[in-house]
C-alpha cells in the first residue's frame, strides 16, 4: 500500500472505531445480554436465509422501522405500544430491545433462544387492557402476535430487496419466511404465513381491520422525529427513518401520509449508509456466530479424529493379539 494511502487509511481509524463503538452500543451489542460465543448452530445454523437477511446491519434498521409503521395500523398492536411503553421518550429502547430479540434468536444457540422467547411471553403477559371502543386486547392474542410477526419479517425483507439484494430469488424468500414462522409459532402465534405469495394474501385479507387515527400519528411522529443517540450517527438517522418510511406498501402510505424526501436521494442514502456501516462494523452478530459454528465445526472434527485413531489403536492391538 502505498504511503499516501496508508496515511488516509490510518486517519480513518479513529472514526471507524468510533463509529462501531456507537453503533454497539445503540442496539446493545457487547451487553451481555445476548451469548453468540456459546452453544450450538441455533435454530437456522449459517447456510439459512434468516442468517443472510439479518447480517446486514442498515437493511435491518431500515426494515426495523417500517416494521413499526406497519405494525401500528393494528388498533391493539397501537394500543399495547400507547398504553405500555414511553414511545415518547424511548423509540430507540424499543429498536433495542428488538434489535438483540432478533439477533439472539437468529444467531445465538438454541438454548439462547429459547431463553429470549420466554422472555418476550413473560413481558407479553402483561400487556392487555382496552381499545377506545372498549374491546379488550392482549398481547398474547395469536392472531396480533401474527400481525406483528409478519410486519417484521415482511419489512425486513423488503429492505433486504431494495437496498441489499434485489435479486435475492423468490425461492429464498419463500424459506427466509418459513424459517422465521418457526419463531412466531414458538411465541404464540397462528397460522403464520410461510411463503412471499402467504405474506402478501395475509395482508390483504388484515386491510380492513386497519385503522390509522390520531394516536397513530402520535407514535409514527415521536418514532421519525427520534434524535440519535450519539451525534456520530446523526448523519445516518434521517435517510435510515426515511429509508424505512419509504418502504411502507402503498396503503400503508397511504395510511400514515408521510412526507418524504425524494426516492433517488432516500436510495442512494441508504445504499451509502450501507457502505459505510459494512466498512466500520468489523464485529457483528453474524461474524461472532459464524466464527462459533467454525469452532464447533473444528472440535468436532477434532474429536472424530480422535476417536478414529482409538478405533485404529484397538484394532492393530486385536490384530496382533491374534
Amino acid at each position: 500500500m502505498p504511503i499516501r494511502s496508508f496515511k488516509r487509511w490510518s486517519d480513518m481509524l479513529p472514526f471507524r472505531r468510533a463509529l462501531e463503538r456507537h453503533v454497539h452500543k445503540l442496539v446493545g451489542f457487547g451487553s451481555g445480554e445476548v451469548d453468540l460465543d456459546h452453544g450450538d448452530a441455533g435454530l437456522f445454523g449459517p447456510e439459512s436465509a434468516a442468517w443472510k437477511v439479518h447480517a446486514d446491519f442498515t437493511t435491518m434498521m431500515v426494515g426495523g422501522v417500517a416494521a413499526l409503521l406497519v405494525q401500528m395500523l393494528h388498533p391493539s398492536a397501537l394500543a399495547g405500544v400507547w398504553d405500555h411503553s414511553d414511545f415518547r421518550t424511548d423509540m430507540l429502547g424499543r429498536l433495542r430491545r428488538t434489535a438483540q430479540f432478533v439477533s439472539g434468536t437468529t444467531y445465538g444457540s438454541t438454548e439462547q433462544a429459547g431463553r429470549l422467547i420466554q422472555r418476550v411471553r413473560k413481558v407479553h403477559d402483561r400487556v392487555q387492557g382496552a381499545l377506545p371502543d372498549g374491546s379488550p386486547y392482549s398481547a398474547n392474542d395469536p392472531a396480533l402476535l401474527t400481525w406483528v410477526h409478519v410486519a417484521e419479517v415482511a419489512s425486513f425483507m423488503a429492505a433486504y430487496l431494495r437496498y441489499r439484494d434485489p435479486a435475492f430469488p423468490r425461492e429464498e424468500q419463500d424459506r427466509y419466511f418459513a424459517e422465521t414462522a418457526v419463531i412466531a409459532e414458538r411465541l404464540g402465534a397462528r397460522e403464520v404465513p410461510t411463503s412471499a405469495k402467504a405474506v402478501e394474501e395475509y395482508f390483504s385479507e388484515m386491510r380492513p381491520q386497519l385503522r390509522a387515527d390520531e394516536r397513530t400519528r402520535a407514535v409514527a411522529d415521536a418514532l421519525l422525529s427520534q434524535s440519535p443517540s450519539h451525534p456520530a450517527l446523526a448523519p445516518f438517522g434521517r435517510v435510515l427513518l426515511q429509508g424505512g418510511a419509504a418502504l411502507l406498501p402503498d396503503w400503508a402510505a397511504r395510511m400514515h401520509r408521510i412526507d418524504l424526501m425524494p426516492a433517488f436521494t432516500i436510495g442512494a442514502g441508504v445504499r451509502s449508509v450501507g457502505q459505510v456501516m459494512r466498512w466500520a462494523l468489523r464485529d457483528s452478530s453474524a461474524k461472532r456466530a459464524r466464527r462459533r459454528v467454525e469452532r464447533l465445526a473444528a472440535e468436532h472434527m477434532i474429536h472424530e479424529r480422535a476417536q478414529s485413531r482409538e478405533a485404529a489403536g484397538g484394532e492393530a492391538g486385536d490384530a496382533v493379539a491374534r
